[in-house]
């Protein structure tokens, strides 16, 4: 995509998280690489649901505005430690979903195996054990240890998190993070899922790689 894409883009994931209840008033926030050592970010005290692309900001790797006349959303420390931990990262999007957001308040993942979907696709969603303050060094922190093994967490009494390849692998995950928590609240009301066994588990495990492949554009 061109930056003017990238830039409207940004603008549709907001709008998109703003409209099915993922976010409320200025909260939230996305981010995307757009380039060697550069991200764009959204802005702080703004409505995704009603962003432009003009709002947006460009910053470095230290988070250092380049561009935009507007202040970095105040949870850019959280972005740019996934990019650091995570090279192949492209997009990051936080929001405050009502149900995941409900089990990082009670400080429960989502990492029984219940879904094929998740197992086979997301897998696993942890969540941060203790409340990291909003805005300093404890949320990059909260976050680290888990972005080598993860594509999403819930953080604990704030909201969750999702990162990906791209801007809408990003958002999809976080989507399914809170599909995911909707489905088990569900069945813990009817009295309790059934996990899959660990055969199971593996089987699914085994067809990430297909389902990658199965995302990307065929040729010939």
């Amino acid at each position: 995509m061109t930056f003017q894409e990238e830039r409207e883009a940004v603008c549709r994931v907001g709008k998109l998280l703003y409209d099915r209840g993922y976010v409320a008033a200025n909260d939230g926030n996305i981010s995307v690489r757009v380039g060697e050592g550069r991200l764009l970010i959204t802005p702080s005290g703004v409505s995704k649901g009603r962003m432009t692309p003009d709002m947006l900001l460009v910053t470095d790797l230290d988070g250092t505005v380049i561009e935009g006349n507007r202040h970095p959303s105040s949870e850019g420390k959280m972005h740019l430690e996934v990019y650091r931990g995570r090279p192949d990262v492209n997009a990051v999007v936080h929001a405050h979903p009502p149900v995941s957001t409900a089990f990082a308040v009670c400080r429960r993942g989502l990492e029984t195996p219940y879904l094929s979907e998740l197992v086979a696709g997301l897998g696993q969603v942890p969540c941060t054990p203790s409340f990291a303050m909003l805005s300093t060094e404890e949320v990059p922190q909260s976050v680290r240890p888990y972005l080598a093994d993860h594509n999403a967490l819930l953080l604990a009494n704030h909201g969750a998190l999702a990162w990906g390849g791209d801007l809408w692998e990003a958002f999809d995950r976080l989507e399914t993070v809170e599909h995911t928590a909707k489905i088990v609240l569900n069945a813990q009301l009817l009295g309790g899922g059934v996990p899959l066994t660990e055969e199971e588990v593996a089987r699914l495990q085994g067809l990430r790689g297909m389902y990658q492949t199965l995302r990307e554009v065929r040729h010939g």
